[in-house]
């Protein structure tokens, strides 16, 4: 039965992996009743940190690209940067784990900064594409455990991040890379490096032996993940290869039926039925979607990981962005990357405080909303609704140097009785002439985005 289901995997694989995805392929709803009440529950949430970390860190680089052997300037530019030809350069990047050593590492703070900034839930890196394990696996030597770090007592950081958001009342999710390019099983060294890099560097059907063996550590790795470390809401699974590819269907039924109910698969930009919920990259859709889905954005302009020289957004752009992703029936996730010594830097959270505090007192247009039909009036008013349909709420954004203007308008989505400004929670004067709605708004108010709360007519 083994080798059968190995055959399969393979025929499956050596179709797949190679053919590109053609179209929109419609979402499919998962069937698990457990899968669709936690997807239900996770777009409450609406605001989520998306953790990278890992050994290029150390170096305040771009997270694992760096060694792919593509020909494009942000790809090349580190190893051209320290004048290095490839196979120097990749094995001096792997070789950086030997000087990752996060000896200020706090979770709890971590949960506590987050929880703070208005986050909701939480998914760490578990392996990006370069292969290092920020978890003490088993099934590979290339580890934070077995580093500079190995002796500390939070060496394993997975367990102790995962408490410590779950003590915050966080939803907790793990990423995964499906491809790894340090294991000799998906690039062999017995070949070069090729393109795409999300697929082996061989042919898999002249390979079985190669392939079973990666599809073997994929499986124990994702088991490991599942059940090892507590219960898990979101598995995060990155580039490359589907669930079925690598056979990890059953693993994820398995956790399902036993230790994680209702878990949510991501498997990432593959249009199946693991695809719980959508993931556009660095980019917010252009129109209002009707089925689940989350843009994933790093605060820093194009690099997920910590950079000294990061070019972060402002508080006031990720108010937007959040706004305008939730309007349109998203999520958004947000890529914060630690420090080489596992610190969140002051200079992120400057930016997320404020974040924070406009959450706190705006954060009932954004938490446990849902869409309207009409979602979206002139360049910058957005509404959201609450659940039951009842309550409707109009967010105006203000760019960075906008005024506040006197009066806004909008057609449709007419109020009934009392309308109130969220941050304050004072009555705003109103006038109705047919669909039409004209606010006017108080002299003196903070010129910042505001929200506005009232009763459907």
């Amino acid at each position: 039965m083994k080798r059968v289901y190995t055959i399969v995997a393979i025929l499956l694989a050596s179709i797949c992996i190679c053919l590109a995805q053609e179209g929109e392929k419609p979402y499919i709803a998962p069937s698990d009743p457990a899968v669709r009440e936690k997807l239900d529950r996770w777009q409450d949430l609406k605001f989520g940190v998306l953790y990278h970390w890992g050994i290029y860190t150390v170096e305040g680089m771009i997270e694992s690209w760096s060694i792919s052997p593509g020909d494009i300037s942000w790809i090349t530019d580190q190893r051209m940067k320290r004048g290095m030809d490839y196979e120097t350069y990749r094995k001096w990047y792997f070789d950086l784990y030997k000087r990752f050593n996060p000896v200020k590492f706090d979770p709890v703070l971590w949960a506590e900064q987050m929880r703070n900034a208005g986050f909701k839930y939480m998914i760490f890196t578990t392996k990006h594409h370069d292969g290092f394990n920020m978890y003490d696996t088993a099934y590979s030597d290339y580890k934070i455990t077995n580093g500079p770090f190995g002796g500390n007592p939070r060496a394993d950081v997975l367990k102790y991040i995962l408490d410590a958001f779950r003590a915050d009342d966080f939803m907790v999710g793990v990423y995964y890379s499906k491809c790894d390019w340090h294991h000799p099983d998906f690039w062999s060294p017995f070949l070069p490096p090729t393109m795409p890099n999300s697929r082996p560097n061989y042919d898999i059907v002249l390979h079985p032996d190669w392939w079973e063996s990666f599809i073997s550590f994929s499986r124990g790795q994702m088991t490991e993940l599942l059940s090892n470390y507590g219960k898990i809401d979101i598995a995060w699974l990155d580039n490359g290869m589907s669930v079925d590819q690598l056979g990890l269907g059953d693993v994820i039924r398995s956790a399902r039926a036993t230790c994680d109910p209702g878990l949510i698969c991501v498997d990432r930009a593959q249009k199946n039925e693991w695809e719980d919920y959508r993931t556009p990259e660095g980019e917010i859709p252009e129109v209002q979607l009707d089925y689940p889905w989350e843009t994933c954005m790093p605060l820093d302009s194009y690099s997920w990981p910590h950079r000294e020289d990061a070019n972060y957004k402002s508080s006031r752009t990720v108010i937007n962005m959040l706004v305008e992703v939730v309007a349109k029936g998203g999520n958004l996730a947000l890529g914060i990357g630690p420090t080489a010594e596992g610190t969140i830097s002051e200079k992120v959270m400057e930016i997320m405080r404020p974040v924070g505090e406009w959450l706190r007192v705006n954060g009932e247009a954004i938490y446990n909303t849902r869409t309207t039909k009409n979602y979206h009036s002139g360049e910058n008013l957005w509404f959201t609704s609450s659940k039951d349909g009842k309550t409707c709420y109009a967010i105006c954004t203000l760019g960075e140097k906008e005024e506040l203007p006197d009066h806004i308008c909008w057609t449709g989505n007419v109020p009934s009785g009392k309308m109130t400004l969220l941050s304050t929670g004072k009555a705003l004067k109103y006038k109705v002439e047919g669909d039409v709605v004209t606010v006017t708004l108080p002299k003196k108010m903070e010129k910042d985005t505001f929200a506005m709360k009232f009763m459907l007519r």
